[in-house]
Order: structure tokens, then C-alpha cells, then sequence
């Protein structure tokens, strides 16, 4: 027995079994600290409004995000209570830079000493420009493939005509385009109104970041159906009596209004109207119908009057006769 003890490889086997086992210990120490919650804690708010302080009424300002996020790392008590507190406040001040362009750092007040505070972002490039308004006239507009064939779009007014807008000096500059759009379905048959935002643009079409005011303008639109004044052409037939002598037929009206799809009324260049000399028996006005057109299109009066000036002979119907007197052979004599 003692000769087992006191072997060396016993005492080697021994020494490393222990360290084995004080490695494993200290390894497991080790995790359970790593694994115990800190008092330290760190979280990020985000979206917090940033404040601006400036001259609002003459200045604009771009270049500023709305909102930044706020990293935030301390004891765990305080950044808890921070989140739920939001007595903090993150800004800017403006008030002692000049019109032109600054790099400016973004601040923080009321947030705890213990608390180590970043923000995302630290600084911005802003812009300070003068404040400008001007009046511009609002151009309505409206898609006319949206309005059904055979009707064509008269006019668009709009109420009020002008609009304010207010913004920067280099973005009132940039204005090319400004705008009030008509949104309706398709197949537009008949006139109506509608309210429309307006919009700022640029000549590139980009939309411009202003004021405007009003933001929206009423638009009256008035739709009819195609139509165009066709020449009349009058056209005698039939037999003129023998005791009729025309001076003059004369139409009330030198063209009518055809009405229908674009593609098939421009191919008119005259309307013939018919007239039936066998029907004059004395001056005077006479209704003549117009031929009918083919469907769809329409004429804006279906009759028209032809004024007749005519000389009309006299006919004799009994012969003249003369009386002669018979002289008496018993007359007197001297």
C-alpha cells in the first residue's frame, strides 16, 4: 500500500486530476458572473422630437431632421425612469447664426448626470434662408383621356384662381409649376366641381416643401359633346311651275351644330338641304327639314327656313268682250 502512494505516477496522476477540477471551478465562476444582472443599463429612445429655436416669422431653416434617437446608458433605476419620465429635451438654437449655411451640434437639458447621453445624430448641416411669399396662379388640370368619346372639355375654373405660398427664398425661385389636379373615373360624360389640394413644383416635378394658402381650391368643370358648325348648302329640286319667276331663296342659317365623335363629325364639310321648287306657290317663308345624319351624331336643329321672293304671273280666265251699240233707224233727224 505504501508502496502505491509513494509512486511518482500516482502523484502525477493526483496533481492533474486537481487541476482539472480547479479549472472547471474557476470557469463556472466565471459564467455565473457574466451571467448575474448589472446595475448598469443601457437603451436608446427613439424618435424624440427636436425642439428649434429661431426667428420663425422672417427665417426658414432646412436641414433638420424632425426627430433623432437618444442612446442613453447608466444605472439601470435612472435610465428606466428616464424613458418613463420624458423630462428631457433635445434642441437647437438658432438665434445668434446668420442667413447662410452652419454646422450646428444638436443638445440635450435635463437629462441625470449619472447618465452618459449620445445622439443620433450629434450634428446637421442646416441651411438658414429668408422667409418669402408670393402669390401664383393655380393651374387646374385634368387627364382628357378619362373623358368619354364624343364629349370634349369646355373649360376648368377655379376658385380662388390665386394662391399664397410661403417658403424659402431659393425654393420660391425654383417654382415652375403650380397645380390643382382633377381625380375622377373614367368615361366623363358631364360637367361638375371638385376640391383639390394644390401643388408646388418644381421643373423637374418635384414636389416643393412650403406653406400654401389656401391648401385647396374648388374646380368647376364643364364638359359638353363634341360638336362644330357645319356649312348649309341649299340644293333646288323639282319642277318650278311655269307661272313662278324666282328673285331670291335665301337660307335663316349659314350653318348648323353637328354633335358626336370627334372622328366622324370632322369628316363633314357640308350639310345639303333639299328644296322642292314644285312647292312655291307665292313669297314666303318655307320650313324645310334637314336630312337626318347617321348615328351618333346629332344636329342642333332638325328644320331650317328658306325665305322665297317669287313673281307670280296672272292668268286670264274669261276672254275680255266688248259692247257696241246698235244704232235705231227710226231716230230722230234734225
Amino acid at each position: 500500500m505504501d508502496k502505491l502512494f509513494n509512486s511518482n505516477w500516482l502523484i502525477r496522476l493526483t496533481a492533474l486530476l486537481l487541476a482539472i477540477a480547479l479549472f472547471f471551478y474557476v470557469q463556472s465562476e466565471n459564467d455565473s458572473t457574466r451571467s448575474t444582472p448589472s446595475d448598469q443599463q443601457a437603451d436608446v429612445i427613439e424618435d424624440v422630437k427636436l425642439e428649434v429655436y429661431y426667428d420663425d416669422e422672417n427665417l426658414i431653416v432646412s436641414g433638420l431632421p424632425e426627430t433623432v434617437n437618444v442612446g442613453i446608458e447608466g444605472p439601470t433605476p435612472i435610465v428606466l425612469r428616464e424613458k418613463l419620465a420624458k423630462d428631457y429635451k433635445v434642441f437647437v438654437d438658432l438665434n445668434s447664426l446668420l442667413i447662410g449655411e452652419h454646422r450646428v451640434t444638436i443638445q440635450t437639458e435635463n437629462f441625470s448626470e449619472k447618465l452618459q447621453v449620445t445622439l443620433y445624430p450629434p450634428v446637421v448641416n442646416i441651411s438658414i434662408e429668408e422667409k418669402v411669399t408670393k402669390e401664383f396662379r393655380v393651374e387646374p388640370e385634368i387627364n382628357t383621356r378619362q373623358i368619354k368619346e364624343g364629349y370634349v372639355l369646355k373649360s376648368m375654373i377655379v376658385e380662388p384662381r390665386y394662391v399664397f405660398v410661403t417658403g424659402a427664398k431659393s425654393v420660391i425661385d425654383s417654382i415652375n409649376y403650380v397645380k390643382a389636379s382633377i381625380k375622377a373615373e373614367d368615361g366623363i360624360t358631364q360637367s361638375f366641381e371638385q376640391q383639390s389640394n394644390v401643388k408646388v413644383l418644381d421643373r423637374d416635378l418635384n414636389k416643393l416643401d412650403v406653406a400654401i394658402q389656401p391648401e385647396s381650391v374648388k374646380i368647376n368643370v364643364e364638359i359638353d359633346e363634341y360638336n362644330r358648325e357645319i356649312p348649309l348648302t341649299l340644293k333646288q329640286t323639282g319642277q318650278l311651275p311655269e307661272s313662278v319667276t324666282i328673285n331670291e331663296l335665301s337660307l335663316n342659317q349659314e350653318s348648323v351644330k353637328v354633335s358626336g365623335p370627334q372622328s366622324v363629325v370632322d369628316l363633314l364639310n357640308e350639310i345639303v338641304v333639299e328644296f322642292d321648287l314644285s312647292k312655291l306657290t307665292e313669297s314666303g317663308d318655307y320650313e324645310v327639314k334637314i336630312q337626318k345624319l347617321e348615328s351618333p351624331m346629332k344636329l342642333s336643329n332638325e328644320a331650317v327656313t328658306i325665305h322665297a321672293d317669287l313673281t307670280v304671273a296672272e292668268e286670264v280666265s274669261e276672254e275680255e268682250t266688248v259692247e257696241v251699240p246698235i244704232s235705231d233707224g227710226n231716230a230722230d233727224e234734225e
